[in-house]
């Protein structure tokens, strides 16, 4: 399947003043967006929305997260193993709308699905758009980077945890904040693929942190996003222009 490369601007900006409550709720909540293009868009995902969203009038941050391969399916449980979704199916509240898409079984993160389930999402409720983060581990790691070079302007940073990706193509990322997770023993995916992609930034003036756990094999999402930091520094992230295609620094 051919990734089109789709920035979500113009829509944003078409819908950001459209409000539906009609199914506003606190805690984390099942849902699913089924819409027709070419072909038939139909994918599963958890939504949560925090414990004062439904009496606020403010807009508020959205985190895109993107599980790893042992997630795919169509069972959503399985997406609350780890990462944000897991953090508040323990009652832990976040400041953030959570939106947590599944993976089919032998299927590929296809940005052009994120885009229009961010468009439904972005449509039914109140999302700052210019605070939508992005972030995955191992599979989804790897996806983070790809989905924020296929859809330019879309977030305000992203945190790839685990991951990896292509570093002769990620200076187009110079101007989004990136915060990049991995254990130090992992054998599954090596931390040499983030710290390819983390000096390739650097190298082109990116804002870039890395957090390598010493010690740590592939399982570093425990700490990532365990770790109270992550969600303040996503917080204090807002999206800048992207610049016109063609532009250089």
């Amino acid at each position: 399947m051919k990734y089109l490369t789709l920035a979500l601007l113009p829509f944003f900006l078409s819908c950001s003043s459209v409000r539906d409550l009609s199914d506003a709720a606190p805690g984390q909540t099942r849902h699913r967006m089924t819409r027709q293009v070419t072909t038939t868009v139909n994918v599963g995902y958890l939504l949560y929305l925090p414990k004062d969203y439904p009496e606020s009038t403010q807009r508020w941050p959205l985190i895109v997260f993107l599980h790893g391969s042992g997630e795919s399916g169509t069972d959503l449980e399985a997406v609350t193993r780890n990462g944000p979704p897991k953090i508040v199916g323990q009652h832990q509240d976040l400041p953030f709308v959570i939106l947590s898409p599944q993976r089919s079984d032998g299927q590929s993160w296809a940005p052009s699905t994120i885009r229009m389930l961010l468009e439904d999402v972005v449509r039914r409720y109140q999302i700052d758009t210019d605070r939508v983060y992005l972030t995955g581990l191992s599979m989804g790691g790897f996806a983070t980077w790809e989905l924020a070079l296929e859809l330019p302007g879309a977030f305000a940073a992203i945190a790839p945890v685990c991951g990896g990706g292509n570093p002769d193509a990620v200076c187009a990322l110079r101007d989004i904040p990136v915060w990049v997770f991995h254990g130090a023993k992992d054998n599954i995916v090596p931390i040499e693929n983030s710290e390819e992609m983390v000096t390739a930034l650097k190298a082109c003036g990116g804002n870039v942190r890395f957090t390598a756990y010493p010690g740590v094999g592939h399982n570093s999402w425990d700490s990532a996003y365990g770790d109270p930091e992550l969600y303040r520094w996503f917080l204090a992230q807002h999206r800048q222009p992207h610049p016109a295609a063609g532009e250089g620094h």
